[in-house]
Formats: C-alpha cells, sequence, structure tokens
C-alpha cells in the first residue's frame, strides 16, 4: 500500500465530526432517506426539502463514525442551493473521487470543500463510510423507499 499524501482525518473532517452542521430533523421535508451500514453501527436519516428541483434545506441525524458524520455534514452544506441535477453531479463527482487510485491526482477545483476526503481513498472500508450519505441522497433524488439503502451498506 502507498504512503497517503492527504490524512485520513483532515482538520476539516474532525471539525465536522465534532460540530456536524444541520444536524437537526427538518420539519415539512419533501425527502426522506436512511442510510445504515450495519458492519460498523452508522445508520442516519436524511431530510431533504426542496422547491420543485431545487434543493432549499438538508439536514440529517443519526449516529455513525468520524468519516461518515463528517460526509453527511459536508454534504448537507454543499448541496443546500443546488438544483437536483447539480446534486447528483456533486454525487457522481464525489463517488468517482473515492474510487479512484488513491496515488492518481484529483480535481479539488471541481470537488471544492469534498476534496477533504481523497485521503479516505486509501482505506475502502471507510470510503463505504464516505459514501453512505451520498447513498441516501441518491435515492431521496430518485424517489426510492428509505430501506432501499440497507441493502446496499456492504458494497462500494
Amino acid at each position: 500500500m502507498s504512503v497517503p499524501s492527504r490524512p485520513l482525518y483532515e482538520q476539516v473532517i474532525l471539525d465536522h465530526n465534532k460540530h456536524p452542521r444541520n444536524f437537526r430533523a427538518i420539519e415539512g421535508a419533501g425527502r426522506l432517506a436512511e442510510g445504515s451500514n450495519p458492519l460498523c453501527g452508522d445508520h442516519f436519516t436524511f431530510y431533504f426539502k426542496m422547491d420543485g428541483t431545487t434543493i432549499l434545506d438538508a439536514a440529517f441525524e443519526g449516529a455513525g463514525c468520524a468519516i461518515s458524520k463528517a460526509s453527511a455534514s459536508i454534504m448537507t452544506t454543499v448541496l443546500q442551493g443546488k438544483t437536483r441535477e447539480e446534486a447528483a453531479c456533486c454525487c457522481s463527482r464525489f463517488q468517482a473521487m473515492l474510487a479512484s487510485d488513491p496515488s492518481s491526482p484529483i480535481d479539488e477545483g471541481a470537488l471544492g470543500t469534498l476534496a477533504v476526503f481523497a485521503g479516505v481513498r486509501h482505506y475502502p472500508v471507510r470510503s463505504k463510510c464516505a459514501l453512505l450519505p451520498w447513498r441516501a441522497l441518491q435515492a431521496a433524488l430518485e424517489e426510492q423507499p428509505p430501506a432501499s439503502l440497507a441493502s446496499e451498506a456492504g458494497g462500494p
């Protein structure tokens, strides 16, 4: 295994874990999704309030490891004000970055704050933790039932 060029736990990740943003329920949320990983015990409920195709508000509740909680916190801040298509694009870029070769460079300009998770690429099991909120987002945008994510918990 190569030496990570970025640490697994960057300061931004630690800060979002200790002080998660948007950690609350949203009354009247139009979209709801659950994400869980029974292998490590992560379980979150995500709330999305939309106006047509625009995400007006995004929030979450639950418990999980530092990586999954920080990913949920950062995701909810990044998504606010984005259209469904923009959110799907963010999701695709994030997933592609985590699936990429750890030694390959990343496009920090396109990823923005999400680039802090680049070090997670060196740890495939931890990548699943970072992806958990984003899979819930996909389910919410596709209006899948909340239980649909439980079967994906072990997949990349």
